[in-house]
Order: structure tokens, then sequence, then C-alpha cells
């Protein structure tokens, strides 16, 4: 199932390891798919070998824990559950157990030092799991939502793609609703609005798009003393990028959004966004974009002003083809030395051509060039441990 184009081991001084969630390779979920392992030299971008480390029904996302020694994942079923390993010395993943995940579908986790959080795209709900002593996931704290948007096909009611740490708080990223919705950090506070009479919409909306942007992925521009200086929100049903500055007490506003990529649409399709990352130093942002499948780059600068500050401005560098299809995800690698890099690696894992490409991203123009390629059955998406 592995091959490469232009090498075989991933070695050099700095290699990384990548974890990797699946789809199922065109059977039903539970037919084969799982978490993959392996290394990528983060100076060269050259991958080495992918090895099979868990065997578990449709991991389309998969997160570390704090301390990479623990792994999560969901299981993107109509079921839904959320299922944590163990990280051997070995690198293999001894199974810490699998509970619901509190909805439908989910698409997206996060773990912190207590709890997985659960994006549910399927009913819109976001749940929290708790973690035991062991960092196995207990039984979720289910929080439902409700709302609709204007596209009847894809906002027929809440759909939550996406968690976000946002000064130590969730914030979730509702494509159905077309809004950030908002939760307390506290176990007792989640609980009380899970158990409460309130508990089916207990959210407060932090931000609110124009109808049927469809808002699925975020990245947070780290500002002072810990508090955001902006959000880049990448929106899929209209295929813009969203600024955000803090508007006070929580909330965000949007200043402004430029086109998600300059890349023509595909021969009788639309373009659809999907992720959304910065460079470490936040001087770049990254797009994946499917249907045109490249990689939109943007300069990250900040010039104008906003209620609260001042409001970064994006600059579209350049658009480059992934060398697959249908990219799903993609990890931007820490950068390898000190100092300012040349060019960022970006690793994508491209759903509907079943590869890992990776590219090198000149800092200067923003274009990329393929350095290495991989075959994996239907990745979803990649994570740097």
């Amino acid at each position: 199932m592995t091959s490469h184009s232009t090498s075989s081991v991933a070695s050099g001084a700095d290699s990384r390891t990548l974890w990797l969630g699946t789809y199922p390779d065109g059977g039903a979920p539970g037919s084969g798919e799982g978490i993959w392992r392996l290394s990528v030299d983060a100076s060269t971008g050259a991958l080495g070998d992918a090895v099979l480390a868990a065997v578990t029904p449709s991991p389309s996302f998969v997160a570390l824990g704090p301390g990479g020694t623990r792994l999560y994942a969901v299981s993107e079923t109509e079921q839904g559950a959320v299922s944590g390993f163990e990280i051997t010395p070995d690198g293999g993943l001894a199974p810490l157990g699998t509970v619901p995940s509190g909805g439908t579908y989910p698409c997206h986790l996060v773990a912190t030092d207590d709890a997985v959080q659960v994006a549910n795209y399927g009913d819109g709900t976001f749940a929290v799991l708790p973690l035991d002593a062991s960092g196995a996931p207990t039984a979720p704290l289910r929080l439902g939502h409700r709302g609709t948007g204007p596209d009847t096909e894809r906002q027929e009611g809440p759909h939550a793609h996406f968690v976000a740490q946002v000064e130590g708080a969730p914030v979730v990223v509702d494509l159905g609703t077309d809004e950030l919705r908002a939760y307390p950090r506290s176990h007792a506070e989640l609980r009380a609005l899970a158990e409460g009479p309130d508990g089916g919409s207990p959210a407060r909306v932090s931000a609110t798009f124009p109808g049927g942007a469809g808002p699925r992925h975020l990245a947070v521009l780290d500002g002072s003393q810990g508090a955001p200086a902006a959000l880049f929100v990448a929106t899929e049903l209209d295929a813009r990028v969203y600024v955000l500055v803090p508007s006070g007490e929580g909330t965000f506003e949007v200043v402004g959004s430029v086109a998600a990529t300059a890349a023509p649409l595909p021969e009788g399709g639309r373009n659809y966004p999907s992720h959304v990352a910065l460079s470490a130093d936040g001087s770049r942002l990254f797009v994946a974009i499917r249907g045109a499948d490249v990689l939109s780059t943007f300069a990250v600068s900040c010039a104008g002003t906003a209620p609260d500050g001042v409001a970064p401005v994006l600059e579209h560098l350049a658009d480059t083809p992934l060398g697959g299809a249908w990219p799903r995800h993609f990890a931007v690698l820490a950068p390898a030395g000190e100092g300012t890099p040349e060019a960022d690696l970006v690793v994508v894992a491209n759903q509907n051509s079943s590869n890992l490409t990776v590219l090198r991203v000149d800092r200067g123009n923003g274009a990329g060039t393929l350095v290495d390629e991989l075959a994996i059955p239907v990745p979803a998406c990649v994570v740097e441990a």
C-alpha cells in the first residue's frame, strides 16, 4: 500500500513522526482502514515508509494529547465514537478504550489535559469526554445546538465541523448555522449546561458570518498575553477566508474576507476550502482547496485598524498544485534549525488520490515545490507529533 516517488526512507538529524487518519477504502466503515505512523525529515521533506499502527473504523481525524504519549481518534460513523490509545515505546498504539462521541458523524477532536473535545458533524453536537486517570475517554457531556442556514442542502441544521482552543476555552465552528459557538472550559459548567433546561442550545454565539458562508476550520493568530490577535476562518460554501478580531467579552467581529484561492474553478465544479493553518511565526497562512486541488498561500501583515486594535491583512501570494486530489487536511511542520526559514514544509493528505504529498513553500513568493509523495489509502488528516 505504500510507495515513494522520490524516497523510501526519511533519514536525517531532524526526523519527525506523523500520525495519519483515514477513511474506508471503498468499503463500509471497519473494512480495514486505520491509523498510520510514518517519519518525515523536517529539513528535506523526505517521507519514510508508513506503518499501519491500529485498525479502527473510519478514523478521519486524530489528535495527540498534550504530553505526546496518547493519541485519540474519531470514528466518523452515524453512531459516532472516540477511541483512545497509549503510544508505546516502539511507536505502537495500545488501546485505552472506545466510547460514544456524543453525536453522529464526528469529524474533528482536540485533546486537552483532562478531556477530549469533539465536533459531531451529523447532528451539530459538541461533546466533551472527560479522561480518567489512565487517559481513557469516558462518557460524553453532550451539548446540542439549533439553527439553520440559507443553503438548504448543506445547512438544514447545525453541523459542528471543528473545535479550537481560544484562550484555553473551546470554540466550535458550525458550518450549518454560519456561527462560532463558545463554551466554558470548566467541566462543572459544561455539565450544568448539558443537564440543564437549556441543554438543547447552551452555546454562546461568539461570531456570525454572512448567510451561506459555511465556516469549516479556523486558525488562531496569537497576540499579546495569551489573547488572540485574530482568527482566520476558511469557509467551505462561499470559498473565502474571513478575518475576525476580538470585539470584547469573548466575541469576535468579521472585519474582512478574501477569496480563498485565485485558482480557476474546476470544469463543471466548485472550489471547497478544507483546512487552514499558519506558519510557526504567523507570517504565512495556508489553505487547502478541494476542486482546484491546490495549496493557497497568503502573507499575513498588519495594516488598517479594527475596533479593538490592528487587523491583519491577507495578501494572496500563490496557488500550488498538490500532486493529488481532494486535499482534506495538512500539517505545517515546525521549522528545522534556528532563525526564520527560507521555506515552509507542508504535508498534505489527499483523500481522493490516496496519497500524501510534501510541498516546500518558498517564503518569498509563496510558491511550492513538490519534494516527496507517498501512497496511503484514503488519508483524511495528518498530525505532527
